[in-house]
């Protein structure tokens, strides 16, 4: 009896122990599972809060534009450019900055997590989490001072599936008009083109002494207030070859 359990030891013993995957690699897979790694050549269009954006990215050259009643805002390789009627006008560097952050987040969040593996992001792997029942892997998302932008500060969490590798909820604090938190949970989901793009429903924190890291648990126990929806509409993809 003995033999056979120092023989059951030695063959646990020496099978291969599976590797627990790294922050980078769970963000990989992630961008391959939710198509977003076509974005870097791409061409996509859609309407958000009454605002039209179209985004063209091509080898690291990439123009983002948002369009309302007769303005046109650019960000681009080159900076920012805003047009009235067809025509650029100036804009004080404080402005464009404001303008820039603004057309630049829209973009940022329609193909999450395209872009999370910009040279300024720093990944962290979290204890992993459940939420209704699926189990998540926990990723922080900070960002480094240099090329991190002005918001750099920020800190987010993301949800992504053990199973799928796909992103079901987001988390973020942020600095600016006073600061706060926010929680996005999926609310609908739809490939085009082979490119998933998300509408979140938008939460925040009941009270203030709720943690980032912990508000998947708050919202599990009802403790957060539904703010907003975040919701494209009209998507149109075109992959550039």
């Amino acid at each position: 009896m003995r033999i056979l359990l120092l023989s059951f030891i030695l063959f646990i013993s020496c099978q291969p122990q599976k590797k627990e995957l790294t922050a980078q690699q769970i963000v990989d897979k992630s961008i391959l599972a939710s198509g977003t790694d076509k974005v870097s050549n791409s061409e996509i269009t859609f309407e958000f809060r009454d605002k039209q954006y179209s985004a063209v990215r091509n080898n690291g050259k990439f123009k983002l534009i948002r369009t309302f009643d007769s303005i046109k805002d650019v960000l681009s390789n080159s900076g920012f450019e805003r047009f009235i009627n067809e025509k650029s006008i100036k804009v004080v560097d404080s402005m464009a900055l404001k303008y820039s952050n603004s057309v630049n987040s829209v973009h940022y969040f329609s193909v999450l997590p395209y872009g999370l593996n910009d040279k300024a992001v720093r990944k962290k792997r979290l204890p992993s989490s459940t939420i209704n029942g699926k189990e998540y892997y926990k990723i922080e998302i900070t960002f480094s001072e240099n090329g991190g932008g002005e918001d750099f500060e920020d800190v987010f969490i993301y949800w992504i599936g053990k199973e799928d590798y796909l992103i079901d909820y987001l988390a973020y604090s942020y600095h600016t008009n006073g600061g706060g938190k926010r929680f996005r949970v999926l609310k609908e989901q739809c490939f085009k083109n082979g490119i998933r793009f998300v509408d979140y429903q938008n939460y925040k924190p009941n009270t203030e002494n709720i943690k980032l890291i912990d508000i998947d648990k708050a919202y599990e126990k009802n403790n957060l207030k539904l703010v907003s929806e975040i919701i494209l509409r009209n998507i149109e993809v075109s992959i550039i070859r």
